[in-house]
């Protein structure tokens, strides 16, 4: 199980959702992608791109105006 992490921060839509695509396409089965960002449109943008997908997504306000999106790749 790996965990890879994306630093998004300064990066608007569409990159950081196009690179979590990328990342996810490279991942096995229960494999960790953490995407930082600072832009609370990328959260929304993830949780759509990805809500119909065999994935888990959680995100937590780490700081203000900082965000860590966690997707979790499913067996």
């Amino acid at each position: 199980m790996a965990i890879i992490r994306l630093d998004m921060l300064g990066e608007m839509c569409p990159i950081p959702v196009a690179k979590s695509q990328i990342a996810l396409k490279n991942m096995t089965p229960a494999d960790t992608l953490i995407l930082i960002t600072d832009h609370s449109c990328v959260e929304s943008n993830i949780r759509s791109s990805f809500s119909k997908k065999t994935h888990t997504i959680q995100s937590v306000e780490v700081m203000t105006g900082i965000w860590e999106v966690t997707i979790r790749k499913k067996e």
